[in-house]
């Protein structure tokens, strides 16, 4: 097999050999850190920054003590949401802060996504907060979010300017069908991975339609058979659908079934962490030996 040119294997150097050499585990589990509305969101009542990191590092202890990979740590209340670059400079510098903090005390590697699709907004919260990773919502293609937006993907802007600011180091998580959206019409599953890792995404995201919801389990075989990324599932992993998802994808990125009594917007619950985390060492198991 002829030999990539040497401007192509400098262009590919910074991707992600492996979900593996990025958490340590294969199949690994990435729990969100859900931070309360921030200044400027609907839902803040003026409790300030303190309140913000004292409840975004509870979760993230939780989280850790219970036995997850990696964190997210994600503007889930500031809803309804805004797009792109509309994301306002206090909800930015606000979710920086609260970031910088869970970086400063995890072991684990740490992720930022900001919703919708904040694309430079969320490479720029992680190079401030020294992440290691963002989760990019829509990174090629066009989709209408929930909130009646028409949206399309940030990849040639996102990747010049990680160049830019020599942050080469963060990798991209990209969705593919993402929740909350629907597609263009004419884009298919097939299109948006082949467009995600044309554009040098480091790993693929799939979700159900809505925060909570499992992707079936067919689409998740599917996007597995598709991609020559890593696959994971963004949304609706419990300890009892994880058997099934762990059939076919790389990892998982989990929130709500890991709330106290499954409800959104309570604390992590570290025994409901616990339970999971062992449905997904039985798992895995079960998955590497098939």
């Amino acid at each position: 097999m002829e030999q990539l040119p040497k401007w192509k294997q400098e262009m590919d150097r910074p991707r992600l050999k492996s979900l593996e050499s990025l958490f340590g585990v294969p199949k690994p589990v990435i729990g969100m850190v859900h931070l309360w509305p921030l200044p400027g969101a609907p839902g803040f009542s003026g409790y300030g920054m303190t309140a913000i990191i004292e409840n975004a590092l509870r979760d993230a202890e939780s989280l850790i003590r219970g036995g997850v990979n990696g964190l997210i740590v994600e503007n889930m209340w500031d809803l309804p949401y805004f797009v792109g670059d509309d994301v306002k400079p206090e909800a930015a510098t606000a979710q920086a802060v609260a970031a910088a903090e869970v970086v400063k005390m995890s072991p684990l590697p740490v992720g930022i996504n900001v919703i919708h699709n904040g694309g430079v907004v969320c490479l720029s919260i992680a190079l401030a907060a020294q992440a290691k990773f963002i989760r990019v919502c829509i990174f090629t293609g066009a989709r209408v979010w929930d909130t009646g937006e028409f949206d399309h993907g940030c990849a040639a802007v996102l990747m010049r300017k990680r160049k830019e600011l020599g942050a080469e180091h963060i990798h991209i998580f990209a969705d593919v069908d993402k929740k909350h959206s629907v597609a263009f019409p004419g884009m298919d599953l097939a299109t948006h991975i082949e467009w995600t890792e044309f554009y040098g995404a480091d790993a693929l995201i799939v979700t159900g339609r809505m925060t909570g919801n499992a992707p079936a389990v067919e689409k998740v075989r599917e996007a597995k058979r598709l991609a020559s990324r890593p696959v994971l599932v963004g949304s609706g992993s419990d300890d009892e659908n994880i058997p099934a998802l762990f059939q076919f994808a790389d990892g998982v990125i989990v929130g709500s079934s890991l709330k106290k009594d499954g409800v959104m917007q309570n604390p992590v619950d570290v025994d409901r962490v616990q339970r999971f985390m062992d449905a997904v060492r039985s798992s895995r198991s079960a998955s590497m030996s098939s």
